[in-house]
């Protein structure tokens, strides 16, 4: 049985230009009619074209299928299924991460909204950071820079973190310093190597808050002025740096507004 193109296009649920593409790769060899120069393909064509439906349904490209259905011996085609099985074994992990992280992102927005103007006492978890903005200036060094650009290849798993230098919670308009952290779990799953300027954060007893700031360039020390104050009335020593992550920017009444989770390092005064 000879079959026109747009008989196997229907059979098959596929485009002319599929099977023109396909014959152009030598996966179907169909007869031409010498008076209309009409294609005809018969049913070894037909079969060769489910071929290459299986193995689009892998996931593999069409130029990748074309050699697999007209040029692949048989230890090559276990070849490349294996090597897309570990592809696509990647691509659930990726996912698998994703479902986490998204998981945990609406957990900590829960928790982020339920502390503010209010705090708790308790150990943060260990993380690693790096610095590359002192207030509103980034630092240029090519070093940072290099580093920027992969840790940003790492959201929505880095995030976005902020000091608070112990010596300048006291002062009006203190200093505070922005980078990037990355929870341990991250660390171990993306192989990130623990040197300068990243610098591995232990875990430490905490006043743990939130704020949020309403409007651009409004980020300041005094925003924690009310931890400060708690840990005075509560007999708490300050003994590090305050730091923190932006938890989200969204908007408010049309303006912007950014939520931060925060901690403060303490210990009870002796």
């Amino acid at each position: 049985m000879r079959y026109k193109i747009g008989d196997v296009a229907g059979i098959l649920g596929i485009s002319p230009d599929l099977i023109r593409y396909y014959e152009e790769k030598g996966v179907v060899s169909p007869s031409k009619d010498p008076h209309n120069n009409y294609r005809y393909y018969d049913t070894w064509d037909i079969n060769y074209l489910i071929d290459c439906l299986w193995y689009k349904n892998f996931g593999f490209g069409i130029e990748q299928i074309a050699n697999m259905v007209s040029e692949c011996s048989y230890d090559g085609l276990h070849e490349r299924l294996e090597a897309r099985g570990q592809e696509i074994m990647e691509v659930i992990r990726r996912q698998e991460l994703l479902l986490q992280r998204i998981r945990l992102f609406c957990e900590r927005l829960e928790t982020t909204k339920s502390l503010l103007g209010k705090c708790d006492l308790c150990e943060n978890s260990e993380f690693v950071r790096y610095i590359n903005r002192r207030n509103f200036t980034y630092d240029n060094n090519p070093n940072l820079r290099e580093i920027t650009r992969k840790w940003l290849k790492y959201l929505p798993f880095s995030r976005r973190y902020f000091e608070m230098p112990k010596d300048a919670l006291a002062e009006v308009r203190g200093d505070y310093e922005w980078g990037f952290s990355l929870a341990m779990q991250y660390v171990e799953e993306f192989g990130v190597e623990i040197k300068s300027p990243i610098e591995h954060m232990p875990s430490r007893l905490c006043l743990h808050s939130a704020f949020k700031i309403v409007g651009r360039d409004q980020f300041s020390v005094q925003h924690i002025d009310y931890l400060m104050q708690y840990a005075s009335e509560n007999n708490y020593e300050v003994v590090g740096d305050a730091f923190g992550n932006l938890a989200c920017s969204v908007i408010e009444d049309g303006q912007p507004v950014g939520y931060f989770e925060v901690w403060l390092p303490v210990a009870p005064s002796p």
